[in-house]
């Protein structure tokens, strides 16, 4: 025991100031040490404009998501499940013809385009045609009887097509060529046409109801599919009506489409 002391002793009595100052220094470092904080994660210029954009990235992605997903039903609602909305397109000619003496039988030969542009297939039970004379104001009714073009040939011979219903499926289309017969033996007046002059015309479909989902469908009807515009005759010849028909020019040059009937 007395050899430890005597040996730790002096060493503890001898030792240089400039020791005890480096011990004394070291305490000092400990303590701010502790005291200092920590670096943390994101703290250094860098981290921190990583971790921004990494944030941004992922509200990006969050828009584009949720944009494709909204482009995705409204594809789904265009091309399968909205109604069916029926549009008409008529060329700037047509045509017509009386050929009979003592009746009110006339006849109006009209090219008719109808375009589906629903999602859903809609159907078109039969054409109905209003002609004006703007000269007198007389208004005849008229009906989709055949297709095809007017000649006496196929009138005498019966060679028509009738009309049957035309059935589109979703944004599908068909052209036809259709044939207007006087509505009835009564309508009036028994000759809408009797010499040149200015006609307007109205052309209406009339489709089959679609309630494929019930309620919902009877909630936001659909209007039908019509088309007005005005045609000129200018010049009459009955004797034209022994082999065909006499042309109707449009006044506007161009051809007609159910837009337009929301102008009138």
């Amino acid at each position: 025991v007395r050899l430890t002391s005597s040996i730790v002793s002096p060493l503890t009595a001898t030792c240089h100031p400039a020791c005890l100052a480096g011990a004394a220094g070291q305490e000092d470092w400990g303590r701010l040490m502790v005291l200092s904080p920590r670096p943390q994660l994101g703290d250094t210029p860098n981290e921190i404009a990583i971790h921004t954009a990494g944030q941004s990235g992922q509200k990006l992605t969050a828009v584009v998501s949720a944009l494709a997903l909204m482009f995705s039903a409204y594809s789904l609602w265009d091309s399968s499940l909205k109604q069916p909305d029926l549009k008409l397109f008529v060329p700037p000619v047509i045509h017509y013809s009386s050929p009979y003496n003592n009746t009110n039988f006339e006849v109006f030969e009209i090219p008719v385009t109808i375009t589906n542009e629903g999602g859903r297939t809609g159907t078109v039970l039969s054409v109905e045609l209003e002609a004006t004379n703007l000269k007198t104001g007389e208004t005849k009714r008229f009906f989709s009887a055949d297709f095809g073009r007017w000649t006496m040939e196929k009138a005498r011979s019966n060679g028509y097509q009738p009309f049957a219903p035309i059935s589109l499926a979703g944004k599908a289309s068909r052209t036809e060529t259709l044939l207007f017969h006087t509505k009835d033996e009564q309508e009036k007046p028994a000759q809408l046409v009797t010499a040149p002059g200015l006609f307007r015309f109205r052309l209406m479909l009339d489709e089959a109801e679609t309630d494929d989902f019930g309620p919902l469908d009877r909630l936001f009807p659909k209007k039908p599919g019509s088309v007005g515009f005005e045609a000129q005759l200018r010049n009459y010849d009955a004797r034209a009506f022994n082999v065909g028909t006499l042309p109707l020019f449009s006044t506007t040059g161009r051809s007609a489409k159910s837009a337009d009937e929301l102008k009138k």
